[in-house]
């Protein structure tokens, strides 16, 4: 293995949670997780000669892997599915979640899924810690328009949660 390969495989490696999250937000089936996670791999080696080191490399990741996570969503919309699952089908990983935060976290994810492109990214973001000017600077939004924007998202996150109690 290169210098170059090492070290991409290293900073990927202290950066993984970030890929997984994208992943989880962007995917909700195990399959399209894992293709998601090879895609946004796949995306930042290509683009990895471009990283010249002037921001921290997790931020320029977030950027390649939001936006591999955006266009591989919008092409898994138009693809039509060739098979259903059979009703209350679960998958063995949705199984053996167990305690209430297993299914707080279990049903947030669920209520990101009905959340636009951008809101979802916006949550993501929030969620790493990063400010507003970091969030403006990775989706190409003025700062202001990023908390107004988070406001928003929140207020219909806890509304999408609380259709989701309901119907639980």
């Amino acid at each position: 293995m290169s210098t170059k390969e090492s070290h991409f495989m290293q900073l990927i490696n202290q950066n993984k949670g970030i890929l997984f999250k994208i992943c989880r937000i962007y995917m909700d089936d195990p399959a399209d997780r894992d293709d998601l996670l090879q895609e946004m791999t796949l995306q930042l080696w290509r683009g990895f000669d471009s990283f010249k080191g002037e921001s921290k490399f997790s931020s320029w990741m977030y950027r390649v892997a939001l936006n591999t996570a955006i266009v591989f969503f919008k092409k898994q919309k138009r693809r039509p599915d060739s098979e259903q699952m059979p009703a209350g089908f679960e998958h063995p990983e949705e199984q053996s979640n167990a305690g209430e935060k297993e299914e707080q976290l279990a049903m947030f994810y669920r209520a990101v899924q009905q959340l636009g492109k951008v809101e979802k990214a916006l949550i993501f973001l929030y969620m790493e810690n990063q400010s507003s000017e970091e969030i403006a600077a990775s989706l190409g939004i003025t700062p202001i328009n990023v908390r107004v924007r988070l406001n928003r998202v929140k207020t219909k996150l806890k509304d999408i949660v609380n259709t989701l109690s309901y119907e639980h």
